[in-house]
């Protein structure tokens, strides 16, 4: 048994010493250690031994095995030692080249636009309040002085979700939604998307408004034509002109478009000595709608019009931000192109 052992045990050592890889090396461990091992069937048999060979037979055969565990693992490091050696004198990093800079995200043209005129007004006293964007008709419409056979219904183009919902063609109805629930005087902004079935370069399918108004004992057409007039200075700057055209709205009496002077030629109708084709040489551009409440909107919401009078307003984000901005096509808004976003 003696001899046998020692004779496995150097040929365990010889076909270690054959071994080229760590697969090798796992091969020759199974065939010698493992369950169904040679070493270890030997190691099962000490206990047939008579009682006075098993003592020398055991520590022989423990031996071998601590003697090729020791070798399996000498090798193993030595070739892992001599991989992570040749990884590091080929693979090596040349700290002295330039880095991937890393891309950031920017904040949306329409976003800044939107933000911007929403701290105008709050910086002016109007609260900022919000409303769902799927309206029952009677807020969209009815109670802006607008029923079923308006012809101004025509004008919005309107998104029936079911015969009596919409999604809101304006943020106006969050006018009414305040008013039915606060007493005057009030002061408030509605910032937010509307919808209406509309698409080409100057109107998108979803936009962005903000509706603003303000009631109180006393309110003038006055008063409106201050606060427009400042918000326009401040977006544009203070040498903007502003101009108040007689228009017409369902939901004010008086209504009127507010022009402000051409971002592009100042009001000058040329550029270069070309007629401006942002203004079509006319000096001025329209920015928004306005006009003192219509007492049918008081009435829909319990004001009396005997004691309270007010002004409303509404802003176009995407038109604010076209003129901001010097943009001739609304589409670019929303078509996620990182050579127009980067340019913000």
């Amino acid at each position: 048994m003696k001899a046998t052992l020692e004779a496995l045990g150097l040929e365990i050592e010889q076909t270690l010493g054959g071994c080229t890889s760590e697969e090798e090396l796992e091969q020759v461990r199974v065939t010698f250690l493992g369950r169904k091992g040679r070493l270890t069937e030997v190691m099962r048999g000490v206990g047939a031994l008579p009682p006075a060979e098993r003592p020398i037979i055991g520590e022989l055969v423990n031996a071998i095995k601590r003697r090729v565990d020791e070798r399996i693992e000498s090798l193993r490091t030595e070739w892992q030692s001599a991989a992570r050696a040749h990884a590091l004198a080929t693979e090596r990093i040349d700290v002295t080249l330039p880095g991937r800079r890393s891309l950031q995200g920017h904040q949306h043209p329409l976003t800044t636009t939107l933000e911007e005129v929403t701290a105008i007004f709050v910086g002016l006293g109007f609260a900022v309040h919000d409303g769902p964007h799927i309206e029952d008709e009677r807020h969209n419409f009815e109670a802006l002085n607008i029923p079923a056979d308006h012809p101004a219904r025509d004008m919005h183009d309107t998104f029936f979700v079911d015969r009596r919902h919409v999604l809101r063609t304006h943020t106006s109805p969050v006018q009414i939604r305040v008013m039915e629930q606060t007493e005057p005087p009030v002061a408030a902004i509605a910032p937010g998307a509307v919808y209406r079935h509309d698409d080409d370069v100057t109107h998108s399918p979803m936009f962005h408004q903000i509706e603003g108004f303000l009631v109180d004992r006393g309110v003038t057409f006055a008063d409106l034509k201050g606060v427009l007039g400042l918000f326009v200075q401040r977006m544009f700057g203070p040498e903007t002109r502003v101009r108040f055209r007689p228009s017409f709205f369902p939901f004010t009496e008086p209504s009127a478009e507010i022009d402000i002077s051409c971002v592009i030629c100042g009001g000058d109708r040329f550029v270069d000595g070309q007629p401006c084709r942002v203004c079509k040489s006319t000096g001025w551009l329209e920015i928004l709608g306005s006009g003192m409440i219509h007492p049918a909107v008081f009435a829909a919401v319990g004001y009396d019009p005997e004691k309270f009078s007010g002004f409303a307003f509404g802003v176009g984000i995407e038109r604010v931000a076209m003129l901001k901005y010097g943009i001739n096509d609304i589409r670019l808004f929303f078509q996620n192109d990182l050579r127009f976003l980067r340019q913000f």
